[in-house]
């Protein structure tokens, strides 16, 4: 059982990379579902029982801004957006109540739904990191069985919030931290919800419908 009525838990929408692999702009300005994929990432956390949700945005900040629809959330600019994605993770992190559980999320991961962040915040327990998980084949997680991998979102308990900071360094967000010490990390199956996909290329826009 977790411990989710005692600690609250802020959502991390991770939304300034400026997509040059893709090359359609901001990806958080991506269309889907007939809005911007930016307010779905960030809906679902809110939605799913994060109490506040916190977006860090960075390319193109200014259009982000002006075209989603962002009220229900709080922003935050990573003007220094180039140096990778775990600057943004920092940022997030400073951002957030120092109480609270981090749940992070990628902008670029069409897939995340109410029912996965509350299935992740449910199963979360105290001092450890909750990560969805999905069919994974070629790509499971070491020690999964070859079964499943690893992805996004994921819960960081707020008593590991300075440790998994401590680690942060470029793109790699908390990859560092979670790589050296997998005794901490549950894995909860989210496959029957979403592939756990996200869009890097142009060959995977099918993924936004």
């Amino acid at each position: 059982m977790g411990n989710m009525e005692e600690v609250r838990t802020t959502g991390i929408v991770l939304a300034a990379g400026a997509g040059t692999r893709l090359g359609k702009g901001p990806k958080a300005l991506l269309p889907y579902r007939g809005r911007p994929l930016v307010e779905s990432v960030a809906g679902a956390l809110l939605d799913g029982g994060c109490r506040e949700v916190v977006v860090v945005l960075g390319a193109g900040a200014p259009d982000v801004a002006a075209i989603a629809e962002l009220d229900r959330y709080r922003t935050v600019v990573n003007h220094e957006w180039q140096s990778g994605m775990g600057n943004s993770l920092l940022l997030g992190n400073a951002s957030a109540d120092p109480r609270d559980h981090l749940m992070v999320a990628l902008v670029d991961q069409p897939g995340v739904t109410p029912r996965a962040v509350g299935r992740l915040l449910a199963a979360h327990r105290a001092g450890r990191v909750t990560a969805a998980a999905y069919d994974g084949g070629a790509a499971a997680t070491e020690g999964s069985g070859g079964r499943f991998r690893r992805g996004h979102p994921l819960v960081i308990d707020a008593g590991l919030r300075d440790a998994v900071a401590g680690t942060v360094t470029g793109d790699s967000g908390a990859r560092g931290f979670l790589q050296a010490h997998p005794e901490l990390v549950d894995e909860v199956d989210c496959s029957d919800l979403s592939t756990g996909l996200d869009v890097d290329t142009p060959e995977q826009l099918y993924l936004l419908g």
